[in-house]
């Protein structure tokens, strides 16, 4: 049965121009978007059981994973938590108690998976567990909604998604600037040639941290931080290393590479069309304080596409690089896209151009679209009923993860590779250098036999 959706076109209309005023996004795209929009929730199928309301697991139970969940939660119910911190645990089961009624609470995410009543997991640990919660979530039939980046290393995307297209599940990666209208309109107007041939792509990303040197201390109570170790080397515990930190860290991350540039490079792939770069080098600006975070705080990188277009991906400290500010506002966080016609600059806050004429004239009916998302976790769980993928899908989210695993690899080797996107493999100089940190030696027992 389809849902009846009726507006008066005088309201439509008042109520794009409000949009347009409030987010600086011309008129006409608007209008495209909400009208795609009603039909939409015109033609949206019914929600058939057990999927009305599907039981949700939360495994990660930090700041973003909590914040997830609670988006997911609008869509079903959540009846368990896992962390291996016991104060994260308590903390998301006093969140998330509902009427009197507790998620069930748990410090082994493997015990989760083999729950009948959970049909989808939202995925929030840090990125060294991302593999091996989500291959498990795969291989026991639940649907994924995963933090970005995909995986801590380019082989293991390989067997991510090989585990979500053998298994059949829905996963959506948490690159939710694709859900963005900015972002969705730069990427569709430079995909159609509005600012020419493409030349360059600019990233910019906020520099990382610079501390140090730490020292250890006790662990504290309730954190299993073996557990918490997972894959990555066995060391002392430092306070530094855990929860939101880890990002500083290539033992369980890469710094702003795969933060920030996990977002902004799945923009800069998505507008440029490609599934990698041909060639990448790296250097680091400002290195990291010996004992310390062991990611650099600010780093430059290029990355050669086959098409021609080159990226050029960089951290803006606050101070200084004053000549890099890109708009009035002197916000460096975005992406610029530079063709042979003008030039696209877009972030969470704003779209802007050379020539704002780039923006308000309509495409052409014949012009390619991208696909459409107004609400990351909405888009998802749509998925989840109609068995489609998602707009952030598994292939996407390795292929953009990858970007930023090819630029890591280049500022710890220092020197410039050649990448074969078919291959996913380095060729010509320095192959066998890149090749041998495609994966990493997993610590046992937490290696794939882990999660049988």
């Amino acid at each position: 049965m389809k849902k009846s959706f009726q507006i008066s076109r005088r309201a439509f209309i008042t109520r794009c121009s409000a949009t347009a005023a409030a987010t600086g996004l011309p008129l006409w795209f608007i209008q495209e978007q909400l009208a795609g929009a009603a039909e939409a929730v015109v033609n949206k199928p019914e929600r058939p059981s057990p999927n009305d309301r599907p039981g949700i697991a939360l495994v990660g139970c930090g700041g973003q994973g909590c914040g997830d969940a609670s988006n997911a939660a609008n869509y079903g119910e959540i009846i368990a938590v896992c962390d291996v911190d016991q104060k994260y645990v308590e903390g998301a089961v006093k969140r998330f108690t509902k009427d009197g009624k507790q998620p069930a609470a748990y410090n082994d995410f493997r015990k989760v998976m083999a729950r009948d009543d959970v049909h989808v997991i939202v995925q929030g640990t840090p990125d060294h567990w991302h593999t091996l919660v989500n291959m498990a979530a795969a291989k026991a039939k639940k649907d994924i909604y995963g933090e970005k980046p995909l995986t801590l290393t380019i082989d293991e995307g390989k067997h991510v998604v090989k585990a979500v297209r053998e298994n059949k599940v829905v996963f959506q990666t948490g690159t939710q600037q694709r859900s963005d209208q900015r972002f969705h309109l730069a990427c569709e107007l430079v995909r159609n040639g509005r600012i020419g041939k493409l030349r360059q792509v600019n990233v910019f990303v906020p520099a990382g941290l610079r501390e140090g040197p730490f020292k250890s201390v006790p662990v504290p109570d309730g954190l299993d931080w073996d557990f918490w170790q997972g894959q990555t080397p066995n060391v002392d515990y430092e306070k530094q290393r855990c929860h939101t930190m880890f990002r500083w860290w290539f033992d369980y991350s890469g710094g702003p590479v795969t933060d920030w540039g996990a977002h902004h490079n799945d923009i800069a792939r998505w507008a440029i069309g490609l599934d990698g770069p041909v060639e990448v080098e790296a250097k680091v600006v400002t290195g990291p304080i010996p004992g310390g975070y062991t990611t650099p705080s600010e780093f430059e990188a290029t990355l050669n596409w086959a098409n021609g277009v080159k990226q050029v991906v960089k951290t803006t400290p606050d101070d200084g690089w004053g000549g890099w500010v890109i708009n009035e506002k002197g916000q460096r966080n975005g992406v610029k896209f530079e063709g042979t016609d003008g030039w696209i600059w877009v972030n969470r806050d704003e779209i802007t151009a050379s020539d704002k004429e780039l923006l308000r004239s309509p495409l052409p009916d014949n012009a390619v679209r991208l696909e459409v998302s107004h609400n990351h976790m909405d888009n998802f769980f749509s998925s989840v009923r109609s068995r489609k993928d998602p707009i952030s899908n598994i292939e996407g989210g390795h292929r953009s993860a990858s970007v930023g695993h090819l630029i890591v690899i280049a500022l710890r080797s220092g020197r410039k590779f050649q990448w074969d996107p078919e291959k996913e493999r380095f060729s010509g100089d320095g192959a066998a250098e890149g090749n041998a940190q495609l994966a990493r030696e997993m610590r046992k027992p937490y290696d794939y036999s882990f999660i049988g």
